[in-house]
């Protein structure tokens, strides 16, 4: 089952460039280290990769490059998203999906759909998609937020549906979820600070910004709760939380860029209209890297 290949820790892979240009050296740097760090899967061209200035072209260049890097090692998930149903639909039956295991597809921006909206749009990208679906609520990137009761009605009427990843930063509308959910829907974390709560009320894990900058640090603590040790869990989050909200400080993924250039890994540039961390962001990524041992 997909939903085996999609629990714990998925990391959102950021989309490293060089002069603007995709850096595929630095890519493969990145999905090596996360790898060796210990996330369970990769979500290539989510919102933290950047997708929205990628070119269609560039978007199934650095998937295959993912795909091909990765070698077997971790399942992918690709973000497949869009505000326009129907041209969401024809990507879907022309985009190469080759060695992915399901897609992660946001709620639509900007038009603000109703629920029923929503539910319309997921329906028609389910029977379009060739692999399972992760749905992702984020109501502070699309201006809308899908309700609990929405999430429920989808899961239970397509098995194609097989999870969402919640970043609406409330514990009581993810509770409702879990509440109410089929048998087999997976619910993921969108929000990396809240990981070890929901795991901790019967979640299933996270698709993870911090991942990117320190994996091995933030995969121990969320194997820790999945394993059922809240304790230790809840020990290392608290230990996290002031270097995950400095990632988030100047946005995202402004601030992992900034601390994965400070160790080395890639350069800090994002495309417009994203700017690169100040020099006060920097040197507090340098001061936190150091008191928590990141590196």
């Amino acid at each position: 089952m997909v939903q085996d290949k999609i629990k714990g820790v998925g990391v959102a892979l950021i989309t490293p460039f060089n002069n603007y240009n995709v850096d595929y050296d630095a890519l493969g740097r990145m999905v090596d280290y996360v790898i060796e760090g210990g996330v369970d899967y990769i979500v290539a061209l989510g919102s933290t990769a950047e997708t929205a200035t990628l070119s269609l072209k560039e978007r199934d260049e650095v998937l295959r490059y993912v795909v091909e890097r990765t070698n077997g090692r971790v399942p992918i998930v690709a973000g497949m998203g869009s505000n326009n149903t129907a041209d969401l639909v024809e990507q879907l039956h022309s985009f190469n999906l080759d060695g992915v295991v399901a897609i992660l597809s946001v709620v639509p921006y900007y038009n603000k759909p109703s629920q029923e909206g929503i539910y319309r749009h997921f329906m028609a990208v389910a029977e379009a998609s060739p692999v399972p679906v992760i749905i992702y609520n984020v109501p502070g990137r699309t201006g809308l937020n899908m309700a609990a009761a929405t999430t429920l009605r989808l899961a239970n009427t397509t098995p194609k549906i097989v999870a969402i990843k919640e970043a609406c930063g409330n514990i009581e509308q993810m509770q409702a979820i879990l509440d109410g959910r089929p048998e087999g829907f997976l619910v993921l974390s969108g929000d990396d600070g809240l990981t070890v709560e929901l795991v901790k009320r019967g979640g299933n894990g996270v698709i993870s910004v911090a991942a990117n900058a320190f994996p091995m640090r933030f995969c121990g603590c969320v194997h820790s709760a999945m394993s059922g040790d809240i304790a230790t869990a809840e020990k290392e989050m608290a230990e996290l939380v002031p270097a995950i909200d400095l990632l988030f400080k100047e946005g995202n993924p402004t601030g992992v860029k900034a601390m994965t250039a400070t160790m080395g890994i890639t350069r800090s540039e994002v495309r417009l209209p994203l700017v690169e961390g100040t020099e006060a962001l920097v040197a507090d990524i340098k001061s936190a890297i150091e008191r928590y041992e990141l590196k």
